[in-house]
């Protein structure tokens, strides 16, 4: 709401300086022809030089303020062209007599101007909140979902008092509340993640101190529990502050070049035991005359070796995983592929989020960052990621490195 005034005052500032300059200027030129008309019309060369020099300094003068008014003007023009804030005026009648870009945007309006704020804004709690403020005379604002075009509006209502009409100010705040969204759902998954192994912790203390300590093979069990679960939440915070080191942009890059093909292999040769223990074929299919990629091999193969233990972990034994890396114009395009439960499509958009859970029956064993981190560390080398997912089939995580 601070910016939202702010604007709002800067406006009517603006309006009412231009106003105010504009009525003096008229004001000095009623003056000195009242002025003139009282004096005698001037009989000598000498008065008429006089008055011709008088009269063209008014002029001048004259001149300079209504370039001045027209600078303002046109200034005070580009700023409502340019805001992302729909900017309406409307009569006392409701009767939309301005109307900035940014509001036909927002009201899927081509013209606003000359139709009526019911006819623009379509959506009755807004034009309610109009209604108030010409009734009370005071500021109103209202917050409202638009649920067929998946936004929220904020509209700002301000009685103009001098012309009995209303200032509008409409704000699109869809991106603000998808980043509540965000960071609610990042809380939450962090407390569920933290929770568990604090909760494994606690149980398994508490049975070591009800009498498992006198049974050395369930102390040792017990302890080597304790022992696997510690880790677990020291791997979480180690991945929790490199994820925060990533995203503030204090990554360092060692970029050398790189064959793409030893990069899969090296991948592939780090995961294979894995696969192999939980039944799954891992292999590679790589053009040999690729291009070398200038990166840092190091992150990118952290970023396979995430994506192929995603697929490890979500694909039954019998199933296999397949490494590629083809060319693509300008860049070298990498993909792990698997033949695992797959992804609801509706969960897809998603899954690089921090801690995101589909459901519970793809829950596993983790952080729940691995993805988060790989999509900032391909991002970090300019390139892009995302999935292609059929339930029940598999999926397929895509990233790309560009050649220059």
């Amino acid at each position: 709401m601070d910016i939202t005034y702010f604007v709002i005052l800067f406006l009517f500032a603006a309006a009412a300086g231009f106003a105010w300059r504009y009525h003096r200027l008229r004001h000095e030129m009623d003056v000195y022809v009242r002025q003139v008309r009282r004096q005698t019309f001037p009989t000598g060369f000498k008065d008429l030089e006089n008055l011709a020099s008088a009269v063209s300094s008014l002029v001048s003068t004259f001149n300079q303020q209504l370039s001045n008014l027209d600078s303002e003007r046109a200034r005070l023009a580009t700023v409502l062209d340019q805001m992302t804030d729909g900017v309406l005026i409307a009569d006392s009648q409701g009767i939309i007599q301005f109307a900035n870009p940014a509001a036909g945007k927002l009201f899927l309006s081509a013209d606003p101007v000359q139709h009526s704020l019911t006819e623009v804004i379509r959506h009755h709690q807004l034009v309610e909140a109009w209604r108030n403020s010409r009734k009370t005379g005071q500021l109103q604002s209202e917050t409202v979902e638009v649920p067929a075009r998946h936004q929220f509006l904020q509209l700002v209502v301000i009685p103009d008092t001098h012309a009995s009409g209303s200032l509008l100010l409409a704000q699109d705040l869809t991106r603000i509340r998808r980043l509540e969204t965000v960071r609610r759902d990042f809380i939450s998954n962090l407390s569920h993640e933290l929770r568990t192994p604090l909760a494994s912790l606690k149980a398994l203390t508490e049975t070591l101190q009800d009498g498992a300590l006198d049974d050395p093979p369930a102390a040792r069990r017990f302890i080597n529990q304790i022992q696997i679960e510690a880790d677990a939440l020291t791997q979480m915070v180690t991945e929790l502050l490199e994820l925060s080191r990533i995203e503030s942009g204090r990554l360092a890059l060692d970029l050398q070049p790189v064959s793409p093909c030893e990069l899969l292999d090296s991948a592939c040769k780090r995961m294979q035991m894995q696969a192999e223990r939980a039944g799954l074929a891992l292999r590679v299919e790589c053009e040999n005359d690729l291009p070398r990629v200038k990166i840092d091999s190091q992150r990118l193969e952290q970023v396979l070796v995430n994506l192929i233990h995603n697929a490890v972990k979500f694909t039954q034994a019998g199933g296999e995983i397949a490494l590629t890396g083809e060319a693509a114009p300008g860049e070298v395009r990498f993909s792990v592929q698997d033949t695992g439960i797959g992804i609801p499509q509706e969960d897809v958009p998603r899954i690089f989020e921090r801690f995101y859970r589909v459901d519970k029956s793809r829950a596993g064993s983790g952080t729940g960052l691995g993805l988060s981190i790989a999509k900032h560390i391909v991002k970090a080398h300019n390139g892009r990621i995302w999935a292609e997912s059929l339930e029940g089939r598999g999926s397929t995580f895509y990233f790309t490195i560009p050649l220059n």
